[in-house]
C-alpha cells in the first residue's frame, strides 16, 4: 500500500484551447471503448519532439477529471523534461531510483492538490542503462505493486520507440499502446518502422494520435490531412492543435 504520497506543485499550461481539450476528451472516450481490460496504456512516438509527453500527461489529467483513479508514470528515464516543463521545485525521487533499489516503491508516489484522482511517478535522475533497468526484476515488482493498487487507468509515458527500445520492453506491462505522430512532420517510413516495432511485441495497438494538427489551414480536414492523413486513418484519429505547446 502507498504509505506516504508526496505533495508537489505543478505549473500547468492555461487550459484555454477548447479544440485541444475537446480532442483529449474524445481520445479518452475512444480509449474507454477499447474495453474494460484496457487499463495500462502505453504511449510512445516515432521520434522526439512530437508532443508525446504533453499528450500523455494531459490525457492522464482528463481521465482523472472524469473521476477515474489515474496514475501517470514518466518512463522516459533517459531524457525526461517533466520536472523542467512543470517547474517542480525541491528534491524528488523517481523511477530510475525505484528500479535501482535506492527508494522504496511505496514512497515514490506524488500528487498535486489541484489535480484530484491523479497520482504520479516521476522519472528520477537520468539513467544511461535504461534497457537493463526495465528488464530487471524490480520493474516486475513495481508493476505488480501498481496492479495491487487497483488504479482505473495507468498512463505509461515512454521514450520514442523509433529512437530507443525502452517502449518495446515496457509493452509487457501494458494492455494497449498508442503511437503519437506529428502532423506534417512524421514521414511514412518512420511511422511504419515504429508501428512494426510495436507489432513485434504483440501488444494490442490502440491507434495513432495525430498531434499538432494545424487547425488554421482550412479547418480540421485541411489540405495536408486530405492528402496524407489516409496513411494513418486505418490506425486511429487526429487530435491536437498547432496552438498547443508540446514536449517530447
Amino acid at each position: 500500500m502507498i504509505t506516504n504520497k508526496h505533495s508537489i506543485t505543478l505549473t500547468l499550461a492555461p487550459d484555454d484551447d477548447f479544440r485541444y481539450s475537446e480532442a483529449l476528451r474524445t481520445l479518452r472516450t475512444n480509449l474507454l471503448f477499447s474495453g474494460s481490460r484496457v487499463k495500462n496504456i502505453l504511449i510512445t512516438s516515432t521520434a522526439p519532439n512530437e508532443g508525446k509527453s504533453t499528450i500523455s500527461f494531459d490525457l492522464a489529467r482528463v481521465f482523472a477529471e472524469s473521476g477515474k483513479r489515474t496514475l501517470y508514470v514518466d518512463c522516459d528515464i533517459r531524457k525526461s523534461e517533466f520536472i523542467k516543463v512543470h517547474q517542480i521545485q525541491g528534491p524528488t525521487v523517481g523511477l530510475s531510483q525505484i528500479l535501482t533499489g535506492q527508494v522504496a516503491i511505496e514512497d515514490s508516489f506524488y500528487y498535486d492538490e489541484k489535480l484530484p484522482n491523479l497520482d504520479l511517478i516521476l522519472a528520477g535522475p537520468f539513467s544511461p542503462n535504461a534497457t537493463e533497468l526495465f528488464e530487471d526484476e524490480m520493474c516486475d515488482q513495481l508493476f505488480q505493486f501498481i496492479k495491487e493498487e487497483n488504479y482505473d487507468i495507468v498512463i505509461l509515458d515512454t521514450a520514442p520507440i523509433g529512437t530507443v527500445i525502452d517502449a518495446a520492453i515496457l509493452t509487457k506491462y501494458a494492455d494497449g499502446a498508442a503511437l503519437v505522430v506529428e502532423s506534417e512532420v512524421t514521414s511514412r517510413r518512420l511511422f511504419q518502422r515504429a508501428k512494426e516495432q510495436l507489432d513485434r511485441t504483440g501488444v494490442r495497438f490502440l491507434g495513432v494520435i495525430l498531434n499538432k494538427v494545424n487547425m488554421t489551414k482550412g479547418g480540421y480536414y485541411n489540405s495536408y490531412y486530405k492528402k496524407y492523413g489516409k496513411k494513418y486513418e486505418k490506425y486511429g484519429y487526429g487530435y491536437g492543435s498547432s496552438s498547443k505547446e508540446s514536449t517530447t
